[in-house]
């Protein structure tokens, strides 16, 4: 009783700081938006932020949307074509459709808990597939490594290529010109974040010698254990270019997601891909930070992002939201009720079967 009640707490808590930082910046953007309409000479009753995004989203271009959806299920299928490699060297072969309904799991039950829908990931492939929890976590770590390393790269990629527009971002940023929100260091979500990085790094080196004692510590390290367990994996893959090959997969329809997303509204439509590009790193920021599914810091992250390329603050915000919630909405809670369900219809008369007995010349010939 005490785990799920401690688990609700959580839930509440991220979904509070969530819900606080969106309400910051509705409340922003919409102080900007009167102002704005006040210089066009609209009326302050004809002039509602909330109308207008009910607006854009309303009018935008659904194929689009529909198209990122694809675009989610074709990565998610990768993904756990890509998991399913990882599991072969350990001696288990998953089916494809059980793998790929847990991967989709995976994201909806981060909405609720984040960073929870890995351990639930793990929980049910050994429920379906027979998968020891802890080599299933091992594969599952080493799969949100490679998650980060690829991040870290698309990074490195962006700054080489949009180096002059990035750095100018940055310098102006960094200073109070009079712009609209001043410098970055005067903003409470940046204040914020910053101050609760601190906050924790001084909390962990100051109680470092009782963390260690701490189950929490000892789960950490044997995730580690496990990471190098599926870390040898990589070395047995029979198909390594293929293993690659989702990998770049993956992420190049992550994004395509917000590529495609552009058409759907109006204000994005003739942004460039490498437009794109810088959202899609901007809004990968804003869901690290853990709130549900990135709300808040998503928003804040892509409205910046797209203030780059000058497009409206108001406009900018309504794309945030629009993506946000179609996928958050169309792909996570849609389809991750769907898998749910699924799940155990699918597995009804299901005996999966476990070669991890036989030898490794023997695994590699399944």
């Amino acid at each position: 009783m005490n785990k799920y009640l401690s688990n609700f707490l959580k839930f509440l808590l991220f979904l509070s700081i969530g819900m606080g930082i969106l309400y910051y910046l509705f409340t922003k953007q919409n102080e900007a938006f009167q102002e704005q309409c006040k210089l066009d000479g609209i009326a302050a009753a004809d002039c509602s932020l909330l109308d207008k995004l009910v607006t854009d989203f309303t009018s935008c271009n659904f194929f689009w949307i529909l198209m990122v959806l694809v675009t989610f299920t074709l990565s998610n299928v990768s993904r756990a074509m890509r998991w399913n490699m990882l599991l072969k060297p350990l001696g288990y072969l998953p089916r494809l459709g059980n793998s790929f309904l847990i991967v989709i799991v995976t994201y909806f039950v981060n909405l609720f808990l984040p960073r929870a829908g890995e351990v639930a990931r793990a929980g049910l492939i050994s429920k379906y597939e027979g998968i020891p929890v802890e080599k299933a976590m091992g594969t599952i770590v080493l799969d949100r490594l490679l998650d980060v390393i690829m991040l870290l790269l698309i990074v490195g990629l962006t700054f080489l290529l949009e180096f002059d527009t990035l750095t100018n971002y940055l310098q102006e940023k960094m200073v109070d010109n009079g712009n609209e929100g001043g410098s970055l260091f005067q903003n409470p979500i940046i204040i914020g974040l910053g101050v609760v990085g601190l906050v924790a790094a001084l909390v962990l080196f100051a109680f470092r010698k009782k963390i260690v004692d701490t189950a929490i510590y000892k789960k950490i390290v044997n995730l580690l254990i496990g990471f190098g367990e599926g870390l040898k994996t990589i070395g047995k893959l029979d198909r390594p270019w293929l293993f690659v090959f989702h990998t770049l997969f993956i992420w190049f329809m992550y994004f395509l997601m917000t590529y495609l997303c552009f058409f759907a509204f109006e204000p994005t439509a003739a942004l460039e891909p490498l437009a794109a590009l810088m959202v899609f790193v901007f809004g990968t920021f804003g869901i690290v930070v853990p709130s549900p599914g990135g709300m808040g810091t998503y928003h804040f992250f892509v409205t910046e992002a797209l203030k780059i390329y000058e497009v409206a603050p108001a406009d900018a915000f309504s794309f945030a939201n629009i993506l946000f919630f179609s996928v958050q909405i169309g792909c996570n809670i849609a389809i991750g009720l769907l898998a749910f369900i699924l799940l155990p219809i699918m597995n009804k008369n299901y005996t999966p079967k476990d070669y991890s007995n036989l030898p490794d010349h023997q695994k590699e010939a399944l």
